[in-house]
Order: structure tokens, then sequence, then C-alpha cells
């Protein structure tokens, strides 16, 4: 069992003893420390929720509503849902906070309570250890029977969510419409399964192959969007006769693509395309992923005359930083999508409606769009070590042997080489140093993450 304390939320596996994991106290007590800091936060005693369709949701979301109702809070519950429909409905109900209960990517056995503030952006830094802080010392003020708060539900947000997208500029229904896309969609039977063929239609896509697009929550597959587990979708595409596969995780605010062929995209492909076409679109732009994804971002923004910058991974660290910079687009390379014309937040269904806009206008098939970019390859490794080593000393002393190189440690060590580049991250949870790598062959960016191996081995024997 696990129960993962952090400042996106909580995140647990399903059952087990109260503190090991994600139990019914866990999920009170963490429930009643969120509402009690919106209440310290601001007069608004409303909070949005909606969850994804995995097995536990309904029970989590049961659990959620009664302790915010409990403390004098009005729920307005959106039922299944996608974590960006959540997002968009916080300001525009005026409410104070939001609920996501999803574990994203996680297995089934998993789920989490993600917390947003009143813009329906995930809470600060500060925020969370406020949050947590609140949780452990218990300090709820729960309220008399005469001021218990009201449960209300709405299952008509999300078209809300859908409608917004079509009016956006840049969404091109009638060129979507024109190109007569047949499109496969695998939602590893979560809400996706409904939202995305929903969008679709709207986009006039008339063509749709469902698979596991039943929101039943025990998940076809594993649920994460990589290649290894997208055989399926990829051997309905193989065989021919579509145009496009769609695959979004259980809370949809991660999009992978897969071409006509049957062949990967590429996950971190997903934010290059569609930053390709809102930069051409508007002229240029600032873009922002973060440290570990792919240079490609940097190479297209560039192209077109606007300036890119990394930001620390985490959702909340690239929204930040494209405020900062006032980033038309932004994202991070595991396909999530940050438009801030709609909002800031991850969201798939405004990536699909700006990528099919793209493929549409462009006329290629997915496969010719994805060869007009920078070829490059991620080798994705760790080293696990004793927990007596120092992990922050051995960072430290990596960034001294590479000094002459550009560097940045806004989080962990980024190192440069021209156009290659590694990053090393220090696990939270345990003794272990993350190394990503990128160049322009995968043999390139193994031989490059196991220089690096080596270097880090050399420094803990010294």
């Amino acid at each position: 069992m696990a129960l993962i304390k952090s400042i996106s939320g909580i995140r647990g596996t399903i059952g087990g003893v109260a503190g090991d994991g994600l139990t019914p106290i866990d999920v009170v007590k963490y429930a009643a420390a969120f509402g009690t800091w919106v209440l310290n936060q601001t007069d608004n005693n409303t909070i949005v929720i909606g969850r994804d369709a995995r097995l536990s949701g309904d029970m989590v979301s049961r659990l959620v509503s009664a302790t915010l109702q409990g403390l004098g809070i009005h729920v307005i519950d959106l039922g299944l849902s996608t974590t960006p429909t959540v997002e968009m409905a916080v300001p525009a109900k005026q409410a104070g906070g939001g609920i996501i209960l999803t574990a994203s990517h996680n297995p089934k056995q998993w789920n989490a309570l993600k917390l947003l503030n009143s813009k329906g952006e995930f809470i600060s830094d500060e925020d969370g250890k406020l949050v947590l802080a609140l949780g452990d010392s218990e300090a709820f003020d729960f309220a008399p029977v005469t001021k218990l708060g009201h449960y209300t539900t709405d299952d008509t947000f999300l078209q809300e969510h859908i409608s917004a997208i079509l009016q956006l500029p840049l969404v091109n229904k009638e060129a979507i419409k024109a190109r007569n896309f047949r499109v496969v969609v695998d939602a590893v039977n979560s809400t996706g399964g409904f939202a995305v063929p929903m969008l679709l239609e709207a986009l006039g896509v008339e063509v749709i192959e469902k698979l596991y697009c039943e929101p039943t929550g025990d998940f076809a597959h594993n649920p994460e969007p990589l290649p290894e587990n997208l055989r399926d979708i990829s051997r309905i595409l193989a065989k021919g006769g579509f145009d496009v596969g769609i695959v979004v995780d259980p809370d949809v605010d991660r999009l992978a693509l897969v071409n006509e062929d049957g062949t990967m995209f590429g996950e971190e492909y997903t934010l290059v395309a569609v930053s390709d076409y809102v930069l051409q679109q508007n002229g240029g732009g600032n873009t922002v992923s973060n440290l570990s994804s792919t240079r490609a971002l940097r190479d297209v923004t560039e192209k077109h005359g606007g300036s890119y910058a990394a930001a620390a991974v985490g959702e909340v660290n690239v929204v930040n930083k494209m405020k900062d910079t006032n980033a038309v687009i932004g994202g991070e390379g595991n396909g999530g999508i940050i438009y801030p014309e709609l909002h800031y937040g991850r969201d798939s269904l405004v990536g699909i409606a700006l990528f099919l806009s793209h493929l549409a206008a462009t006329g290629l098939t997915m496969t010719r769009l994805r060869a007009t970019y920078p070829n490059y390859f991620i080798s994705k490794n760790k080293i696990e070590l004793t927990p007596e080593i120092n992990t922050d000393e051995v960072l430290v002393q990596m960034q001294k042997r590479y000094a002459k190189q550009p560097i940045n440690t806004i989080d962990g060590v980024k190192i440069e080489f021209d156009k290659e580049w590694v990053h090393l991250r220090k696990s939270n949870t345990e003794p272990i140093i993350r190394i990503y790598a990128e160049s322009d062959s995968n043999a390139t960016a193994d031989h490059l993450a196991n220089k690096i191996i080596g270097d880090i081995k050399e420094i803990i024997n010294q």
C-alpha cells in the first residue's frame, strides 16, 4: 500500500491501514484540510469536484462531498468528468477551489485528490504545504447542523468546455470537417471515452472507431499512454482505413497520437506539433516546457521567431513560467498541452482540436507531418544510491565537473551539449537520481546517459 502527500495533492492506493493507503479516513482528513484552507483563504464557500471513471471514484467522491458539506461548504459535483473540465468549471462557477478525483495515469488501484485554487489552477507549493499541515494537525472546525453545505450536480459543463474550444479562433472546424478524418480513440475505459467522441462529433468528424471507451474504470491496459501500452490501437491503424489515432489517459490531460500506419507520432511531439500550428497562426510567440521535454519545441519556437523558456518539472511550475514569459502555448513532453487562450491547465481536448486543425490545414498524413519536425530521442534511466549517499552533493559535483557547459539548476542539474542535453533529478521519496538524455538517435542518447551514469559512479567511489 502507498500514500503519497505532496503539493499536487494526496495520492495513494485504495485500502489498507489508515496512513499507509488512501483509506476513507485519509480521504476525509485531507478533504477537510483542503476545505478548511479554502475557507481560510476567502469568504467563498463553494468547491467544484469531478472525477475520472476509476473503480473507487464513486466512493471517494461521496466521502469528499460529505466532508466538505460538513464544513459548511457548498459542493458542485460534475460527476464523471475530465481534469481540464473541472479546471475550467471552478472560475466559471465562481468557486473558491476545486478537487479532481483522479490518479491520472496510475493503475486502477490508485486514486487521488488533486487540488485547485479559485482560478482553477493547481495550488502553489506554499499553499500545498499549508493544506498538508492542516491535515496533519487535524485543525478542523465543522459546521453546526443548521449551516451544513448544499450539494448539487451539474453534468452539463463538459458541453460548455467543448463549446468554448469550438469558439477559439485557431480551431478550424470547417477544415477538419472537409478532411473527412477517420479516427480511432483509445480512452482506457475512463471519461475520455465519452468526452473525446463528443468533441470529435462537434468538430464534424463522422467516422469514430471507439476502443476501450466504456467508462467502467476497469482499465483495459496500463493507463499511461506510452508505446508499449498502445499495441491494440496500433494494430487497428496498421491495418489501414484510418487517418488518426487518439489516446488519452484516464483524466484526459495527456494526449498521445498514433499515425495512420500504426506507428507512434511520439508523445513528446504532441506539444511540438500543436505549438508549431499556434506559432504559425499567431506569427510567432513564446513557448514553455519543462526541463525534461524535447529540444524540438525550442527549435520550432525559434524557427517562428519566438523565445523558448524551460521550467522546473510540474504543471504549476510550467504555468508560472508561461505567465512570466507571456507564452502563447506550453506544456510538458508527456503530451500535456496548455493553451492559455482557453485556460492554464493541461487539456487533451483543446490539444485534439488544435492538432486536427493543423493536420487539416497542411493536407499531410500524420507520418509526413511528423517528418517535418526535428528528430530527437530521449533516453530515460535512473541510478539507485545507498541511503547514506548525499544525492545533493552528487549533483553539486556533477555541476562542477561540467562547469564549462551551459547548466540549468532550477530543478536538479541540466547540462547542455550543443543540441544534446542530460537532465539529472533526484527523487523526493527514495535515494534515486533520474537521468534523462536527449540526442538525435536512440543510440547516442543511451551513450550520453551511460557516460553520465559512469561519472556519477566515479564521484560516489572517490
